[in-house]
């Protein structure tokens, strides 16, 4: 494996970044912690959920982004009658080479976006699982790597059950993080009437990085570091969720892996190799609470998954600087609840 220099790798990732996260703003107006958080889960080799009303820009969201990247791009629109062979591929006979040959599915790219992904039978969302985790495909015995980097973007409108299937938990643990994308503003509802008024403004958008770019990114994120005590402070997050009275099902380990994955992605993002508590606090919230399910009396409390990580983070202890940290000052909460907390001061953020 080529190595690279750890400056230099993190001063191309965020040189890279900024371009990327510019392209996507120029159509995604006013939204730049949800485009923050695409990116984040890009670098930390995850795949993200977008759930949110119809309207507000989610497959907009995902077609930009893979736009922006000079990858492989595949849409599967999701729908009852979608098959799983559609997905992954099948392998069918030859008569000339009296030979099996495998067709591969819209699965084989490097951007997949599944849009309306709860619109499809539990057994065609099945398909997914094996690629999202494994990064492979297992056909009549024979598998197939798929090509890195790798991403699957979905979306799914969470206010529609008509036509619609929930996504089992086996799948929503295997997406990193879930965004919602908001109503925007009215100066940005403004601006994107003159900017998507006319033409679209995906028909001139160019890609501004490249597949190889993305791959050296994602192993310069590998080498931020990740004090001892963030690790426990991230450990103590994700094992409070299965002890909370609220909820029935708390977060699995993989969450404990995809918390930390992200937030050496913000960090690095920060201009950072290093990871403070402010990245993993500000993550907590779209990595934990997709995950999350309410008991039958909190749901008739109208308790929801992200107030319970929010009581979560105000209750856990926030490490602070010591010997072994590998960070400098004292960390607390974000009263707030955003997206991403507080920021170290002078550190860089896009």
């Amino acid at each position: 494996m080529t190595t690279y220099d750890d400056r230099a790798s993190l001063t191309d990732l965020t040189a890279t970044a900024e371009r990327v996260s510019r392209s996507v703003e120029g159509v995604i107006e006013g939204k730049p912690e949800v485009v923050r958080l695409s990116l984040t889960v890009l670098l930390a080799e995850g795949h993200l959920l977008i759930e949110d009303v119809p309207g507000v820009g989610k497959t907009m969201l995902a077609k930009t982004l893979a736009r922006s990247i000079d990858c492989s791009v595949r849409r599967i629109q999701f729908t009852p009658d979608l098959l799983p062979s559609d997905i992954t591929g099948v392998s069918i006979y030859d008569q000339q080479r009296r030979d099996f040959e495998f067709k591969p599915g819209a699965i084989f790219a490097q951007i997949v976006i599944g849009d309306e992904i709860n619109r499809a039978s539990p057994k065609t969302q099945s398909a997914l699982l094996e690629s999202m985790e494994e990064r492979q495909v297992t056909i009549d015995g024979q598998t197939y790597e798929l090509p890195s980097p790798f991403m699957v973007v979905a979306t799914q409108n969470p206010v529609e059950m008509e036509g619609t299937y929930p996504l089992p938990e086996a799948q929503r643990d295997r997406f990193m993080a879930r965004v919602s994308m908001g109503y925007p503003t009215p100066e940005a509802e403004l601006q994107m009437l003159d900017v998507h008024g006319g033409e679209s403004p995906l028909d001139d958008l160019q890609p501004v990085a490249h597949a190889h770019d993305i791959v050296k990114l994602i192993d310069a994120v590998r080498t931020v570091h990740v004090a001892e005590s963030v690790r426990r402070y991230a450990v103590e997050l994700v094992a409070a969720t299965r002890t909370h009275p609220d909820l029935r099902l708390g977060a699995s380990p993989r969450a404990t892996l995809h918390l930390l994955r992200a937030a050496k992605a913000s960090a690095a993002l920060s201009g950072r190799d290093y990871v403070l508590p402010d990245d993993v606090q500000s993550l907590a919230v779209p990595v934990l609470a997709h995950r999350l399910l309410a008991t039958a009396q909190a749901q008739l409390n109208r308790r929801t998954s992200e107030q319970v990580v929010l009581e979560i983070l105000a209750r856990i202890p926030v490490p602070t600087s010591g010997n072994d940290s590998g960070y400098g000052g004292v960390t607390r909460p974000s009263p707030s609840g955003g997206l991403y907390g507080h920021q170290q001061p002078g550190a860089r953020r896009l």
